[in-house]
């Protein structure tokens, strides 16, 4: 048996594949390198001390798929992370991200129909909270009113999960909602590494510490929050990949649809993750006050309870680890996997 994970090569991807391989799994990468580097795979070698196996695919592409899914008749799960992710950008280029996102959902849920493949995570996110009933947030609390198209395309996959489960009750599928992933592994071999400018706060930071960007931005000062910044839950990359083992085991007692938040069950603010990473790279950073970013809301934190009840998963990392390992990651690769 193997685990297809489509987008394996980038960020969240890349450390679950090595989370996956070092609790034992099977591991086939399908990725076509729109925001990732094939030197990741390389990489993950190195840190792993084994091959990992890669197609180069499209997911968006319904021949290629099909093609993946005939050549590796041992796939018997997917971990779907390949989508575009950036908030702002979804506001900007929303067709952009309907096709991309739905449509690379679709063409592997067909697949994995045509080729009986049963068990299926999801890459969700706690933009489908939109502006939160409550606070912490918790999976009873309504999704389905996001702010974002981003968001909005979390969402409508979510249904067409739900869709396919009621009429498939072979179907087992873990939907986890994350909230805001940083860091890095601690190695530094491999982190976040996005095209172009950054569009979320961590890399953004990361790049402005090594002198890439004269200030950090700061969208909006005047949010309803302790000190006027957005307050969010921020989650270790590590973590978070192991909560994606976790969700993989749920699958293999023939679950159904299950749902899960993976955060920390706290919240940092725009201004206290600056100074967190001030601390670990040991250095003052500027900071330009901008206006608020459409799309975005004061705050959002998880109640991750279920996921430690259900899956026996929790945080066990805390901001200043995350500053400390994205550094790492930032100050040992200035120009990421591009150098």
């Amino acid at each position: 048996m193997s685990i297809l994970v489509t987008g394996g090569a980038g960020y969240i991807g890349s450390h679950t594949v090595i989370e996956l391989i070092e609790a034992g799994y099977d591991v086939l990468i399908a990725d076509n390198f729109y925001n990732s580097s094939p030197k990741v795979i390389d990489r993950l070698q190195q840190i792993t001390g084994k091959s990992v196996q890669f197609c180069l695919c499209d997911v968006c592409d319904e021949k290629q798929v099909d093609n993946l899914f005939s050549r590796h008749k041992d796939i018997d799960c997917v971990i779907h992370f390949a989508a575009y992710k950036a908030v702002g950008e979804s506001v900007e280029k929303p067709l952009e991200y309907y096709s991309n996102n739905i449509g690379g959902a679709m063409c592997i849920l067909r697949a994995m129909k045509k080729h009986g493949v049963k068990n299926f995570v999801f890459s969700s996110s706690a933009t489908v909270y939109g502006q939160p009933e409550k606070i912490p947030c918790d999976e009873s609390c309504p999704a389905g009113s996001a702010t974002n198209p981003y968001g909005w395309t979390k969402v409508m996959q979510e249904q067409i999960l739900r869709d396919i489960c009621a009429a498939d009750k072979e179907m087992n599928v873990a939907i986890l909602r994350y909230f805001n992933p940083i860091g890095a592994h601690p190695s530094g071999l491999i982190g976040e590494d996005p095209n172009g400018i950054p569009n979320n706060l961590l890399p953004y930071v990361a790049q402005a510490a090594i002198g890439k960007f004269d200030s950090v931005r700061v969208f909006g000062d005047d949010y309803p929050t302790a000190d006027g910044t957005g307050v969010r839950d921020y989650i270790h990359v590590v973590d978070l990949a192991k909560g994606h083992v976790a969700a993989v085991r749920k699958l293999y007692t023939n679950c159904g649809i299950v749902t899960y938040n993976l955060g920390t069950g706290k919240g940092y603010s725009v201004f206290q993750v600056i100074e967190a990473f001030e601390k670990a790279c040991g250095k003052k950073l500027k900071r330009s006050i901008l206006p608020r970013r459409a799309g975005d809301i004061a705050e959002n934190y998880a109640d991750p309870s279920k996921a430690k009840a259900e899956l026996g998963w929790q945080a066990q990392y805390d901001i200043n680890d995350m500053c400390r390992d994205a550094w790492n990651w930032q100050s040992k690769n200035p120009n990421g996997y591009k150098e």
